[in-house]
């Protein structure tokens, strides 16, 4: 099976995930979805305190080298079984995801372009790009409501590594991208052109 490899990258509160769901909705079956969010190392032993006060924009937060793994796998036919985050504690939970070998392979997250190898993987590399206001908004909507945060912990973390992290590693990251997306999946001209795209491959691989 000839699979494509699509990563979506961007800031936080981007409409990364936007894109890849609606992507998703579009093909069905044909397209698996691999978030590097789920890669965030595990720490045991550690209080929620000391969890809370880690840096998680940094690319050592990630376990990207089992990515990689799980990628190689995936292109090579085989299913995997992919970490599981919880966001609320800060921490891996003990659940899991199977994931199955598709014909295209979408990787989200904010730093999947910082790592060459990784990157080197990927066959279309799509960087949303959006306004810091609208990102930090968004962000703040998202993990009062969905991860129980609280709006002063947003904003400190926000301002402590979220901001600097994105400065240092996220926005260089767009120029490895071969695509910009503006406003991701909310742009119909963008997502028109890429599905195109990924049509033609899935065309490619029935005249095959």
């Amino acid at each position: 099976m000839d699979m494509m490899v699509i990563g979506i990258a961007g800031g936080t509160g981007s409409g990364k995930t936007t894109l890849t769901d609606r992507l998703k909705k579009h093909f069905g079956d044909n397209v698996s979805v691999v978030y590097h969010d789920n890669y965030y190392k595990a720490h045991e032993g550690m209080t929620y305190e000391e969890l809370s006060r880690l840096n998680y924009d940094h690319p050592d937060a990630f376990d990207t080298d089992l990515l990689i793994e799980h990628l190689t796998k995936l292109r090579a036919g085989q299913a995997v079984d992919c970490p599981v985050y919880d966001f609320t504690v800060h921490n891996r939970s003990d659940k899991t995801i199977h994931i199955e070998p598709s014909r295209v392979l979408i990787i989200e997250g904010i730093l999947i372009f910082q790592n060459k190898t990784l990157r080197d993987m990927m066959d279309i590399k799509i960087f949303v790009d959006t306004d810091a206001d609208v990102r930090l908004l968004r962000r703040i909507s998202r993990d009062v409501k969905e991860r129980g945060r609280s709006l002063d912990s947003v904003v400190t973390q926000y301002l402590a590594t979220v901001k600097p992290m994105h400065e240092q590693f996220v926005e260089p990251s767009k120029r490895s991208a071969d695509i910009i997306v503006l406003e991701g999946g909310r742009n119909e001209v963008a997502l028109d052109m890429i599905i195109q795209r990924v049509e033609r491959h899935l065309q490619g691989d029935k005249e095959a």
